[in-house]
């Protein structure tokens, strides 16, 4: 059984739900968005976003209006404070991680530094 956090370190903007619904419902395979940090970017860190079928034993699940983030233990640690969001300007659309242990980001938005 999925365990889901609604309220936890990390929270899903109204947005961000919204459009994960429709990525997953277009895939035939994919049920949820898993995000996570890992070394790299012009920052230091950056942010992968993958569609994934299953969940690890250890995930934090991020639930909102049906849609489900999963987020391994260790990125957990950077993102705690984190909010989730889907943006869409004349440059393009694109997930944003607002986070508030980010001292710096690139002008992408994709990678930061704590």
């Amino acid at each position: 059984m999925l365990q889901q956090s609604i309220a936890g370190p990390i929270s899903l903007s109204a947005r961000a739900a919204e459009r994960i619904s429709e990525i997953v419902a277009g895939e035939p395979r994919a049920k949820f968005l898993r995000v996570s940090v890992e070394g790299g970017g012009c920052s230091g860190f950056q942010y992968k976003f993958d569609l994934v079928d299953a969940r690890a034993v250890d995930d934090l699940a991020i639930e909102r209006s049906g849609a489900v983030v999963l987020v391994d233990p260790v990125s957990v640690d950077y993102m705690a404070g984190s909010e989730i969001d889907f943006v869409d300007a004349l440059i393009g659309s694109s997930f944003q991680i607002r986070n508030p242990k980010a001292t710096a980001a690139c002008g992408c938005g994709t990678s930061f530094s704590l």
